[in-house]
C-alpha cells in the first residue's frame, strides 16, 4: 500500500503531465480508440456471420436426414410431407430474420431451437413403427 501513497509534489507533477498532452498524443489516443472500436465491430460481425453459417449447415444436415429417412423407407409419405413443411417454415423464418441484414442473438437462438425441434421430429418419425408400404412389401417378398 505504500506505493499507492503519493506526495503532493508527485501529484502536481502528474497533473502537469496530463495537461501537457500534445496534439500528436491526442491523435494517438484517438487512433487507438478507433482501432479498438473497429475491432469490436468486426468481431461482432464475424460472430453474426458464424451464426449464419451454423444455421445454413444445420439446415443442410436436416435436409439430408429427411431425405435419407424417406429413401430408406423409415418415413411414410405423410411424415415426409409434414417434415418438409416444417423445414420450409424454418427456411422462411431464416429468410425473414436475415431480411434486415443482420442476425441477432435472440433470432439465432429462436431459429436454432426450431432446428433442434425439427431434428427431434425426424428422429421420432424415423424410429416409430410406421413404415412405408413399399418397405413392408420389400420385407415380405424377401
Amino acid at each position: 500500500m505504500t506505493s499507492c501513497k503519493m506526495t503532493s509534489s508527485k501529484m502536481t507533477s502528474s497533473k502537469m503531465t496530463v495537461s501537457k498532452m500534445t496534439a500528436s498524443d491526442n491523435a494517438r489516443v484517438g487512433r487507438t480508440l478507433f482501432v479498438a472500436v473497429t475491432g469490436l465491430v468486426l468481431l461482432s460481425g464475424a460472430a453474426a456471420a458464424g451464426r449464419e453459417d451454423t444455421l445454413e449447415a444445420n439446415r443442410e444436415i436436416l435436409r439430408q436426414r429427411i431425405e435419407q429417412g424417406r429413401y430408406s423407407g423409415q418415413l411414410t409419405r405423410a411424415e415426409y410431407r409434414r417434415l418438409q413443411a416444417e423445414e420450409a417454415k424454418i427456411d422462411a423464418d431464416i429468410k425473414r430474420a436475415l431480411d434486415d441484414g443482420r442476425l441477432s442473438r435472440r433470432e439465432y437462438e429462436k431459429l436454432h431451437d426450431e432446428q433442434i425441434a425439427a431434428y427431434r421430429h425426424v428422429h421420432a418419425d424415423a424410429s416409430n413403427t410406421h413404415v412405408s408400404w413399399w418397405r413392408q412389401w420389400l420385407y415380405r417378398t424377401r
